[in-house]
Order: structure tokens, then sequence, then C-alpha cells
């Protein structure tokens, strides 16, 4: 039995009739291959990952594991459409807090058509894609105080500046992330972010491998932060998970500048809150 994924924060959401990604109850999310190549250029890429042997063991466990394309009923009525077998990453969580950060200071690339471009540079110019070299593209945090979730719109979230941008990775980490009249207390910044297993230490292992990796040039590719948030768990289990890949490129040999550079930003920012 499929589902609308319930902890799903940036990307095509399938509700309302709309085609979106599917989960169900055995830790798998099904994402719908997306028209016009893009989809198949997604399943290509997991497939060239993971039977790569230059990529290390280590780097595999930062994107979720791929159990090939299979035929389900699509959320939008269509019939049976294609999908995408995917680990869905917050399943074992109670009350997961997320966020989505797209990474580089552009999502556009050579050879790319001009409505493509056009489109792509717009928002990069924006947002904080720019300027920061990374954009938030969708939160969602579970408040302990009011025990609830809360959500931003996301015509909010893409508005942030770079001030805006820091305020959120701050409320990620706060107790009182519904407070908005409230300076955010980072009371889970030193478990979530810091630590010998938390969210910087993971960044700066995936940066290690950008530091010299040229297989792929992810552009458009987003970082999932994930922690768990109910307060009768002992763990936060801090995640860190790279995720969209329709825009991957062979890196012919050539470092990812793009990504490499944006990621240095972004844990720039994240060391800044610790």
């Amino acid at each position: 039995m499929l589902k609308v994924p319930e902890h799903q924060v940036a990307g095509h959401i399938a509700k309302d009739g709309k085609l979106g990604p599917l989960v169900d109850n055995q830790g798998r999310f099904y994402k719908p291959l997306q028209g016009d190549a893009r989809g198949e250029n997604e399943a290509k890429f997991y497939e060239s990952f993971s039977s790569n042997k230059n990529v290390p063991d280590h780097i595999r466990g930062y994107f979720p594991v791929y159990h090939g394309v299979q035929l389900v009923e699509a959320s939008d009525g269509s019939g049976k459409l294609p999908h995408m077998v995917l680990e869905d990453v917050v399943s074992s969580y109670v009350k997961p807090s997320v966020m989505d950060v797209k990474i580089g200071s552009r999502t556009w690339y050579p050879d790319v058509s001009e409505e493509y471009f056009n489109k792509c540079i717009k928002k990069d110019r924006a947002t904080t894609t720019v300027s920061l070299g990374f954009r938030v593209s969708g939160l969602k945090i579970f408040d302990c105080q009011e025990s609830r979730f809360w959500r931003p719109d996301k015509r909010v979230v893409l508005a942030y500046k770079a001030d805006g941008a820091r305020t959120a990775l701050r409320k990620f980490v706060s107790s009182n992330s519904l407070a908005d009249d409230s300076v955010p207390d980072c009371a889970y910044a030193s478990e979530v972010y810091g630590g010998s297993d938390g969210i910087l230490v993971k960044l700066l292992e995936v940066k290690a491998w950008f530091e010299t990796q040229t297989l792929y040039h992810f552009n458009s590719c987003s970082v999932l932060m994930v922690y768990e948030n109910d307060s009768g768990g002992d763990e936060r289990r801090a995640q860190v998970k790279l995720v969209d890949f329709a825009h991957v490129l062979d890196g012919n040999g050539v470092i990812d500048h793009n990504f490499f550079g944006g990621l240095c930003s972004f844990i720039k920012f994240i060391q800044d809150i610790l």
C-alpha cells in the first residue's frame, strides 16, 4: 500500500491529483521518472554510481540505496508508471526534523536549452544560490515545546536572503522554532551539528571526497539533513544524504568546483552556528 510521504520538504509533491513520490511501509521511496529525459538520466546515474568501483564505500552511505525501477500506480491516477525505488531516508524516525539544501552557485550547466538556462538563472539570482553558493529548498521541524511540526511556506523559504538562511539553520536545531518573535535557542546544535557523529563531521567527510573526485558533476543536487526530534528517543541520529540527480553529468576528470564551492560555503554556516 503506497502513500504520500509525510515528511517530504521539497520537489514535486503528490497531492491534489499531482504526480509525485510515494512511500511504502517497508522503508522504500518511489520516485516517478520525470519526463524530458530527466528521470531516465537520474536512473542511469544511480545505476552507474551503484556499480562504480571508484566510489569509496564510506561515501556510498551518503547516497540513498537504489533498488532499481518498478512500475507502480502513479499518484495522479494515470495508471502504472515507472518509478525509481530508493531508500526512504526518514522511515525509521518518529518525529524527524528535515531540511533540503540545494548546493552550488548555479543550477544550470553547459549545453542546456536557453529556456532552461533562463529559468535557472532567474531562480538562482532571486535566491541565495548565487550569493551564498546554496539555497534552502524546504524544511520541516518538530517543535518539542509546542509538540507539533512547523513547516514554512515554500515561497517564504525561497525568499530567504543570507540572514533568512542563517536563521533557518539555527531554527532547525532549536527547541523554540515556532516562536516567531524569539531568538532561536539552538538547543540541539551541539548534538545535531556537532559531536563525533554529527552533521558537520559528515559534511566534512563528503567535502574531502569532493576535493579530489572527478567522476561526476552534481548539478542542482541537494543535501538532505535529518535528525530525530522525538522527546522519548535517546539519540538524535543525525543523518546527511545527497539527493536529486536528474542533472548529474560525467566529470571527465575535472573537479566539480560548483558543488564543492557551495558545500564549503554551507559548511561555514554550520561551523558559525556551532
